[in-house]
């Protein structure tokens, strides 16, 4: 009995879930492996793999010991920063393959809109703190524009996949704090109505071609179609089960070019 309060004591100590540890090193393992599998055997990929998570975990202890009230008091800062570091790409950034999306800080290039993916759920969260839960329509108006904004200028860069990720985490967020299915419902309504306005307007080339190659991928089998015909041709030959560790033919065949990613 008293051990098993001293290892629970432990563990608070160091304020870790243990749950959510297993659980996020069983996922990290199973990755390890599949990756493993994907690139062909190769042990080099399999090394540089386990030093990130070494690394990951390394960070997630380290965050884990942060005072939540440290990251309440920092939250707002950190998002003005983040959306100054985003003006800053607007003005100053470095482009390459036709986006804009990075900063040159002479040693290394920097990518503001990863700080956003970590500041903005926290800057959301501390908003919504501040007020009666669930928030009333004004203080989510307040909210709805704490999102726009890094949201429009991650979009602008144009980076799609990460302005959508950045306004998903923010819904959540108010969802989470007891948003009405009302206001859920006038959300995604508004939605709807702004994307022919993002089709024709906002988008660009590159992108309405990903959409349409989505459901079409025959239209350019040799160019932006090819990874969804050979994920089709996949998932056609592997069925629900697949054809098992190491005998993927599509990627141990080299069909991909960047088989441990695509």
């Amino acid at each position: 009995m008293n051990n098993h309060a001293y290892q629970k004591s432990f563990w608070q100590k160091i304020h870790l879930d243990v749950p959510l540890l297993i659980g996020i090193i069983i996922l990290m393992s199973f990755g390890l492996f599949v990756i493993y599998s994907a690139s062909g055997e190769d042990p080099a990929m399999m090394e540089r793999q386990l030093v990130r998570m070494a690394l990951s975990l390394g960070v997630m202890f380290c965050f884990a010991q942060v005072n939540p009230e440290i990251l309440r008091r920092w939250a707002l800062p950190i998002y003005l920063a983040g959306v100054a570091l985003l003006i800053g790409v607007e003005l100053f950034g470095t482009i390459n393959k036709g986006a804009q999306r990075w900063l040159n800080l002479g040693f290394m290039e920097f990518q503001p809109s990863e700080l956003i993916k970590l500041a903005f759920p926290i800057t959301m969260a501390w908003y919504i703190s501040k007020f009666p839960l669930p928030p009333k329509k004004r203080y989510l108006a307040g909210g709805v524009i704490i999102l726009l904004i890094p949201t429009l200028l991650i979009a602008k860069q144009p980076d799609l996949g990460t302005s959508i990720l950045v306004a998903a985490s923010g819904v959540f967020v108010l969802f989470l704090s007891g948003m009405s299915w009302l206001i859920v419902g006038g959300f995604v309504t508004a939605i709807l109505i702004f994307l022919p306005v993002l089709w024709f307007f906002l988008m660009h080339d590159y992108q309405r071609t990903r959409v349409l190659t989505l459901f079409n991928p025959e239209q350019d089998p040799l160019g932006a179609g090819y990874h969804i015909i050979q994920s089709k041709i996949a998932i056609g030959s592997g069925g629900l089960w697949g054809k098992g560790w190491l005998d993927g033919t599509q990627s141990q065949l080299e069909f991909l070019p960047e088989r441990h990613t695509d």
